[in-house]
């Protein structure tokens, strides 16, 4: 399951046409970006059955959290990731970057789910990430 972090990450855009259209470098490219859903809403696709089974048995229910508390996490979280992405560290679990923007208003459920990533790979990968609640770890 190498690719399951770029996988789990998809956002509605195909990555591969961003590459050939518009071939800067390769870590740029491969950037995931949020796109909105046919609503209008901000949505995160994640390809994974055990993802589904992590948010349905395993993660704290949205209730848990307020929309200021996980997009502050989230800021922390995605400045993190990007940097494990820039510096090579964690290569067979980070494959790319997240271009989020923590001014956008990207929703509760958009956040809560961002937020959800990385504590699915806390707990199945047991990558510890600082901007994690301590009820979120998994050791």
């Amino acid at each position: 399951m190498k690719n399951l972090i770029t996988i789990s990450l998809l956002i509605l855009i195909p990555l591969q046409s961003f590459a050939q259209v518009n071939p800067k470098n390769e870590k740029e490219d491969s950037a995931m970006k949020p796109s909105k859903n046919e609503d209008g809403e901000w949505d995160l696709i994640v390809i994974d059955t055990q993802f589904d089974y992590f948010m349905n048995a395993i993660a704290r229910p949205m209730n848990q959290y307020t929309e200021a508390n996980l997009k502050s996490r989230n800021r922390i979280l995605v400045n993190e990731w990007n940097s494990y992405f820039m510096s090579g560290k964690y290569r067979h679990i980070i494959e790319s970057s997240i271009d989020y923007d923590p001014r956008e208003q990207y929703g509760i459920k958009f956040e809560y789910k961002l937020y959800q990533v990385f504590v699915y790979v806390n707990w199945k990968y047991k990558l510890r990430m600082n901007g994690l609640g301590a009820s979120d770890i998994f050791r």
